[in-house]
Formats: C-alpha cells, structure tokens, sequence
C-alpha cells in the first residue's frame, strides 16, 4: 500500500447520499490524502455500493449448440442472451440500476455443476446468473458526488461481495459461506458458494444506530457516544459490568462538573439490544430469502462494528452458526491500522481491480473505457508491488 485516506464519514445515511456537500468535502479530503501519501494524481475510482436496497436474483438461460464442442462462442451466446433477458425481466423494475451480472453455473443437457463447459460436447448448454440491481436514484447521486470531485466512477461493487473477496479463504467461498458486513448505516449480506456470490442483501439498521441509542440513553453527545461504544461497548453483558463505572459527560453541558458516572451494565443494555435486533433481521431476511441453508454453518463477520468485543458470540446465539470476525488477507504490506475488519471492503475493491486484470469475468465490465483504463493501471500496480 503506497497511500490511504481516511475521513469521518458526513453526508451519507443508511448508505445513500442525503447531503451531496458534506459527503463531497469527505470525499475530496479522503483522497487528498491519499494523493499526498502515495505522491500520485488519482482520476477514476472504484466505488462500493450499500445504499439502493441492493437486491439479487437468478436466472436461467439455454442455448442449442447442436452437439458441437462448446467453445469461448458458445458461451458469448449464451451470456449474451442472459443480459437479453435480463433486460427484459428488469422492465417492470423501473427505477433500478444493473450494478453485477455474475455466471454462477453452467449446464450441459441438464447435466449441472459445471464450472467451465467449454471442450464439452452436448445439444444445449445453459448458464445460471446472478443478477444484482440496485435503486438508480441513490446510485446517480452517488456517482454524481464522485463525480464532483473530479473523479470519474469505474464500477460500482456492492459492499458484501467486495468484502467478501478480501476476506473469505478459498474453502469458505466453495463450501458455502454467509458473510455479514456491519456498516455504519448499512448491515449487508452475501452468500458464496462454489467459489461464487449467490446472493446479497441489505438491512438499514448500523453502527450509527448503537451510537444514536446510546446517546439517547445516556444523555450525551452522539461523540461522546461514539467515544463510550469505542471503549467500553461490550456485545454482550458480564458479571463484571455492574461494579465497573464509566464517565458520561451530559449533552449540553461544557462545565466538567456535569459529568455522571453510570455502570458499564448501563451502557451494555442499551447496546445488546439494538445488536440482537440487527442479527434477527439478518437472520430473518436469510430465511426468507431461502439461501441460508446454501450458506452452511459458517458466518464471517466484517466492517467497524465486527471490531465490538463480543460481537461474534452474540451473532453465533442469535444466527445459530459457527462465526469468525474477518479481515483483509488476499493483499500482502498493508499497515496494522489498516488490517482490521473495517478495511475489508476498501482491500476488497482492490482486489475486485485485480481480478478484473487477471482473469476477466461478465460480471467485471468497466461501464466507459476509462473505466477499463483504471482496472489495468491498478492490476498493474498490484502485480508489481504485491
């Protein structure tokens, strides 16, 4: 890693823009610094997604190949025919955006589990999509708040499956996994399984809402609460909660002397519960979606809030799978300050690029050739200094 920027994220709520100035100054002065640590001018960006209600689907699509050997025409064909179809389904979508399409299988004569078909002989081959859309209108004011900044947007990535890529081992993504990214605004999902993203989805309840809790609760400035989560925040409560105490300083106050001193218990019930009710939706949206069983037993847990002690325990009762907190490990010379859980999504679109150079994919298209431009800069880049 040769430069990184870090700003307190303003002008965004549950992942969609809601004040273009403010989230345009983060985002300018993010990459300011970035600039000036890595001494490069930096023009297109890949860009993560969880705001839109980003949603999936599957779809199936065959094509004849009158018993010939399947070759890289065959599959064109039949990719081309699910973004035909694709389209055609997303008409009574109106107002939402193509954000992936991701090949997920193939089939040869029914025959299924295919990875790659190509050199098999048989009369139709199909292929199965993930299709990921998202709403168009915070998608644009996303883009266009980049584009303020003077930076041009290459892709968009939806935020699971970037940090999926950056933190997942290979058996996890082949056996089948559920990662559960924690946001601030945002708790999104991907399922993967034999080596693809099968599935996403997102709930609007984050970190932020623990603070906004806490504050309330306490009577305190949303920094403060903030500061308090950071600290002394357990997931869970102990027998040892109850004797510890903990300085509040009181909203409105600028007197020292207004301070009250609470029990850490105090603080702990006022975030278990939010937590628990975060897990349960998760929990619930997976059920419904009917990919919790494809995910297996296995949970990764990702994003700033995974870094809350106790987090793993809780999301084990509630989810009833096992649950490990996940953090960067496909790129080699990153910082320990950027190695935690909440750096899973920013290595991942790194690696997103990467794979994009390395092994081109359908769902890995740049939407301009600038785009293009900036995925082969950046593979370049990685290859020499990884």
């Amino acid at each position: 890693m040769i430069g990184i920027g870090q700003q307190v994220s303003r002008g965004v709520k549950a992942g969609a823009v809601v004040d273009m100035e403010a989230a345009e100054a983060a985002i300018l002065n993010a990459v300011h610094a970035a600039e000036q640590m890595a001494g490069e001018t930096i023009e297109q960006v890949v860009v993560n997604l969880s705001g839109g209600y980003p949603a999936s689907r599957s779809i199936g699509v065959e094509v004849s190949i009158d018993g010939h050997e399947v070759g890289d025409m065959d599959l064109r064909r039949a990719l081309e025919q699910g973004h035909q179809l694709e389209g055609v389904l997303g008409q009574p979508e109106k107002g939402r955006q193509l954000i992936h399409s991701i090949p997920v299988g193939y089939t040869i004569d029914g025959s299924r589990g295919i990875r790659d078909p190509r050199g098999m002989y048989g009369e139709r081959l199909g292929v199965n999509m993930h299709i990921v859309t998202a709403a168009s209108g915070p998608v644009r004011n996303l883009a266009t708040c980049v584009q303020r900044c003077h930076l041009e947007p290459g892709n968009f990535v939806v935020s699971p499956f970037a940090s999926g890529l950056s933190s997942l081992v290979e058996d996890e993504r082949e056996l089948g996994v559920t990662l559960i990214d924690l946001g601030a605004g945002t708790t999104s999902m991907a399922v993967f399984l034999e080596g693809n993203v099968i599935h996403t989805d997102v709930v609007p309840v984050g970190g932020q809402h623990v603070t906004s809790d806490i504050a309330r609760g306490l009577s305190t400035a949303l920094s403060h609460a903030e500061r308090l989560k950071t600290l002394y925040g357990h997931a869970i409560a102990t027998s040892a909660d109850e004797q510890e105490m903990i300085d509040v300083p009181q909203v409105g106050e600028e007197d020292d002397n207004h301070v009250q001193q609470v029990p850490r218990s105090l603080l702990v019930g006022i975030m278990q519960p939010r937590l628990e009710e975060t897990f349960e939706l998760v929990r619930s949206r997976l059920e419904a979606s009917g990919f919790d069983k494809l995910g297996g037993r296995r949970v990764v847990l990702t994003g700033g809030a995974a870094q809350l002690p106790g987090m793993g325990d809780l999301a084990a009762l509630v989810l009833d799978k096992q649950v490990r907190v996940g953090r960067p490990i496909h790129l080699n010379g990153l910082a320990e300050s950027t190695s935690g859980p909440a750096y899973t999504t920013a290595a991942g679109l790194l690696n997103y690029a990467l794979e994009a150079e390395m092994a081109p994919r359908p769902d890995i298209k740049p939407q301009t050739p600038e785009a293009a431009g900036l995925i082969g800069r950046v593979g370049n880049w990685l290859k020499e200094h990884f």
